[in-house]
């Protein structure tokens, strides 16, 4: 069961706080580098608010301004780190992730479900590029249509799988995007009883994963795990009789590992 969220009318939730958040969300692989006047389009603010953060956010050394133009300076990535730092399990994960791609030749990453998306928290990546973007820690992705955020979205209560299906926007990026809700409930419930997630070419043409959640010794969830190929190379039958194995023995190893 998810942790219940603070509301946005309640007397302990600080706006200020979430409006600085929302200002550095805006920026993006899309939107590096913007005017006063699109951060304010992006996050819906008034321009004397969004400058006001902007402003407070240069002043702290988050954000850099270059004439007209605002981009993220190098010390968010502090705010990353914090997490990472927060959970000693990162040096254990990354040493898994580099061994599944030793053995597979294939790129795995760790990621843990943040609302509709899915985000990379660890990676190994293959010397092979399987998607246009760049993906790396921090990037998100929907969940919806990865295996690593079908796998997680597999672990939510049905409660909270119910609140997801009835309020996510479900895009269609390839001929194979699974779009419809019903057959998103299905392939997520299959992942729930078989205990792993396939994604196949639904988020990019050629791209396919499988994914297994990850659990610490003491049966918290840490995430998913997964192994991400082209299509063109690796099959169905190799993704589930060859790399799930692998899969399932890297996660057995970090739950023995990790309290």
């Amino acid at each position: 069961m998810q942790e219940k969220m603070l509301s946005e009318d309640s007397r302990d939730f600080v706006t200020a706080l979430a409006s600085g958040l929302e200002v550095i969300q805006a920026f993006d692989h899309e939107h590096p580098r913007m005017t006063l006047s699109e951060v304010a389009a992006r996050t819906g603010m008034n321009r004397a608010k969004a400058r006001r953060f902007l402003l407070t956010l240069h002043a702290l050394g988050y954000v850099r301004k270059q004439q007209r133009y605002f981009e993220l300076a190098p010390r968010v990535l502090q705010l990353g780190y914090a997490f990472l730092s927060a959970n000693n399990y990162r040096d254990v994960i990354q040493q898994h992730l580099e061994d599944i791609t030793a053995e597979t030749g294939e790129s795995s990453s760790l990621g843990v479900l943040d609302g509709n998306d899915v985000i990379y928290v660890a990676r190994s990546a293959a010397k092979h590029r399987l998607m246009a973007i760049t993906l790396s820690v921090g990037t998100r992705l929907p969940a919806a249509h990865t295996s690593m955020g079908r796998m997680l979205l597999a672990q939510l209560s049905d409660t909270d799988l119910d609140h997801f299906l009835s309020s996510v926007a479900l895009e269609s990026y390839t001929d194979k995007t699974v779009t419809d809700v019903s057959e998103l409930r299905n392939q997520i419930i299959k992942a729930r009883q078989q205990g792993y997630a396939i994604s196949d070419q639904e988020l990019d043409s050629g791209l396919r994963s499988i994914a297994v959640p990850v659990y610490d010794a003491k049966q918290h969830l840490m995430g998913a795990i997964n192994i991400s190929t082209n299509a063109a190379r690796v099959d169905l039958d190799t993704l589930i009789n060859v790399y799930l194995p692998v899969l399932q023995n890297k996660v057995a190893q970090v739950r023995a590992h990790i309290n």
